[in-house]
C-alpha cells in the first residue's frame, strides 16, 4: 500500500468547517479545501488565511494528492497571499 502523508487528508478528503462572516456576524459553510465563499445571508465574499501545509514543502506533494487538487492549492494559497497585502 502507497504511503500517504495525513496532513494533507483534508486536501484529499475535504470536508465541511463554519466560519463568521466579517461582515454581518452569519456562520457560513466553507471546505476545508476552500480559502473563499459567500456569505449568504448578506452576500459578502469571505476569505481564510491559508496556512502552513505539507503542500508547501514536502518533495512528494503533488504525488499525494493528485495534480488536481494540488493545483488549487496552490493557486488559493497564492490568492490568499495576494489578499493580505
Amino acid at each position: 500500500m502507497k504511503f500517504q502523508c495525513p496532513g494533507a487528508g483534508t486536501i484529499r478528503q475535504p470536508s465541511p468547517e463554519f466560519i463568521r462572516c466579517q461582515n454581518c456576524g452569519r456562520e457560513v459553510e466553507i471546505w476545508t479545501d476552500e480559502i473563499k465563499t459567500t456569505c449568504a445571508k448578506c452576500n459578502k465574499t469571505i476569505m481564510r488565511q491559508a496556512g502552513q501545509s505539507c503542500l508547501d514543502w514536502c518533495r512528494f506533494a503533488r504525488e499525494c494528492v493528485g495534480e488536481e487538487k494540488y493545483n488549487k492549492y496552490k493557486k488559493n494559497k497564492e490568492e490568499t497571499h495576494k489578499k493580505s497585502k
